[in-house]
């Protein structure tokens, strides 16, 4: 059978495995469908005639309507266009700071697996270092770091956009241990079978065993870290800009709108039930779905 062949068999066995799993599907669809309606919230703006950003302090704490489907917030913005913007930023935090802190973890599991030795223990005190660290109160401060006074330019320093990187770099460079550790276990079982041993035997390098025989057979656990994480970095952003150190506004996230909403929780309770709720089916859906990858992936699942 073809190398395509049995890469098609492979695909049909985890679509399959994965199909029987109805709560990994169905978090599947819910992730979709909220990413589809972040992604094409400014069309629904434009379409709407609304402003997600204009305050109109004569229509403060309206009710749902037809024009205001979710009402407004206490400056009279609209609450639905406000939480699927604050959709887009919360799942690009999520997205882009889980998928780098996975390329860096990676990296570092795949040269502590398969060179071992020195350099293996050397990244493991590393990767331990990092786990030491007591990582909200390293978040805290690293997020309340004033950029101005490291040599950033004021600019850039002041803009709305510096708090959304700072903190996508931030979790980077803290939350890559999980899979540094998992890809290195998985390392050490791969580099000692036959395929990778005949391709040392024909002279390959390392850098081209570890990206061709070994990466392609330990992306499972890279998946289902990945995944698992995604939710945990929006609890992060969530977490820190509740504190008033992470997304800052007028960008709105929805850890910054429940934390606008902390005190009209009397007046106005549905400004902090909305976003508190997208945040809790958001991080329900990334982990039921990990967990229902990790079983498709596992071909032992087959019996499942």
């Amino acid at each position: 059978m073809s190398a395509l062949a049995l890469a098609a068999t492979a695909e049909e066995g985890f679509l399959r495995r994965l199909a029987r799993r109805p709560l990994a599907v169905a978090s599947a669809a819910i992730l979709a469908l909220v990413a589809l309606l972040a992604l094409i919230a400014p069309l629904l703006a434009q379409w709407s005639g609304i402003d997600p950003n204009a305050v109109d302090l004569l229509a403060r704490f309206e009710p749902p309507s037809a024009r205001h489907w979710l009402g407004t917030d206490d400056i009279g913005r609209d609450v639905l266009l406000r939480l699927l913007m604050g959709g887009r930023v919360s799942l690009f935090v999520g997205l882009t700071a889980a998928l780098g802190a996975a390329v860096i973890g990676t990296a570092i599991g795949l040269m502590a697996g398969y060179w071992g030795g020195r350099a293996d223990a050397a990244l493991m005190r590393l990767t331990d270092g990092v786990i030491a660290l007591p990582l909200l109160p390293l978040l805290i401060v690293l997020a309340a770091i004033d950029l101005a006074k490291l040599g950033v330019p004021a600019e850039i320093a002041a803009s709305d956009q510096v708090s959304l990187y700072r903190i996508i770099v931030i979790i980077v460079l803290t939350g890559w241990t999980t899979v540094a550790r998992l890809v290195r276990g998985a390392t050490l079982s791969v580099r000692t079978r036959d395929y990778v041993l005949a391709a040392i035997g024909q002279g390959a390098g390392p850098w081209r065993i570890m990206a061709v025989h070994i990466l392609p057979n330990v992306a499972a656990p890279i998946v289902v870290a990945t995944t698992l994480s995604v939710g945990n970095v929006i609890l992060t952003e969530t977490v820190l800009s509740f504190l008033g150190l992470g997304i800052q506004p007028p960008l709105p996230s929805w850890g910054n709108m429940l934390t606008n909403a902390q005190e009209l929780l009397t007046t106005a309770p549905m400004l902090a039930i909305w976003p508190g709720l997208l945040i809790f089916v958001t991080v329900i859906a990334c982990n039921l779905l990990g967990d229902g990858l990790q079983d498709a992936l596992d071909p032992r699942a087959a019996q499942g």
